[in-house]
């Protein structure tokens, strides 16, 4: 039984920093997609980051490259990102996504669209930034 379960929102001022948490269960990292998406009341759910479990490969989206970093802890079968420099933006809830067994990581890289995961966490994180 797979289950994400999201942690690290807050309130921030603009500039400021947060790591959210991505706690992986029912499941062992090994070639999976694991995902970072956002959505703010009224609009789609946007792509933040993608990590490929088997080799660490990343993928950010436009913007936020170069300010947000994505993590895996391999033992722990948690996901970090890491959010530096927010933006009033940024405010969002944001919610981690699995795609479990993934073996074409290497050739095509990660899903980036929320509906082609399997897996999704269901309560979210709150980043509020002002």
């Amino acid at each position: 039984h797979v289950q994400l379960v999201e942690s690290g929102g807050g309130s921030v001022q603009a500039g400021g920093s947060l790591r959210l948490s991505c706690a992986a269960s029912g499941f062992t990292f090994t070639s999976d997609c694991v995902a970072w998406f956002r959505q703010v009341p009224g609009k789609e759910r946007e792509g933040v980051a993608t990590i490929y479990t088997r080799d660490g490969r990343t993928y950010y989206f436009d913007s936020v490259e170069g300010r947000f970093t994505i993590s895996q802890d391999k033992a722990k079968n948690m996901v970090y990102l890491q959010m530096n420099s927010l933006e009033n933006e940024n405010t969002a809830m944001y919610y981690c996504a699995a795609e479990v067994d993934y073996g074409m990581g290497t050739i095509l890289g990660c899903p980036k669209k929320s509906y082609e995961y399997t897996y999704r966490g269901r309560q979210g994180t709150q980043v509020t930034v002002s």
